[in-house]
């Protein structure tokens, strides 16, 4: 009887490795398409899990204001881009339910964010007259790619 059942673990154990293995791949990927931003210790905590679990991120579409900050917490050789994708850059502002919906710039804030921005943001954003509380963006192109490297034809 024990045979019999050894054989059943092992169907059973192969049958379910593949699903294992194809559940790894899948969330092997974290895509970005359309984050316009929001509270930057969320996108903190967020992304340093990302990080930590060895995830790569796809961005591939708009990816604005705090969502950006994936570029300093993601390795950037685990980032890429799509012709799809968007940074907007902009100064860091104090959530505005605390400001009666004023947009009030925050300097410490603007500075925290600058902190955690990889060489290739910085060059970008100084060559572009730095963050602003206008948002300035860059798109698919050589000056993106200059940022973050193209993802590989297989992500698409």
């Amino acid at each position: 009887m024990s045979g019999g059942f050894g054989g059943m673990r092992r169907l059973a154990f192969a049958l379910l490795v593949p699903f294992a293995l194809w559940g790894s791949c899948a969330s092997a990927d974290y895509r970005i398409t359309r984050d316009h931003g929001g509270l930057v210790d969320q996108y903190k905590v967020k992304y340093a899990s990302i990080r930590d679990r060895g995830e790569r991120v796809v961005i591939d579409g708009i990816c604005n204001s705090a969502c950006t900050l994936v570029l300093g917490i993601v390795p950037l050789n685990r980032i890429c881009v799509t012709p799809r994708a968007s940074l907007g850059f902009h100064m860091a502002y104090f959530d505005k339910s605390t400001t009666g919906g004023l947009k009030v710039m925050s300097y410490e804030g603007t500075a925290d964010v600058l902190s955690y921005y990889p060489n290739t943001v910085k060059d970008w954003l100084s060559r572009h007259g730095g963050l602003t509380p206008d948002m300035k963006k860059v798109r698919n192109g050589p000056e993106l790619w200059a940022i973050v490297d193209p993802c590989p034809d297989e992500i698409f």
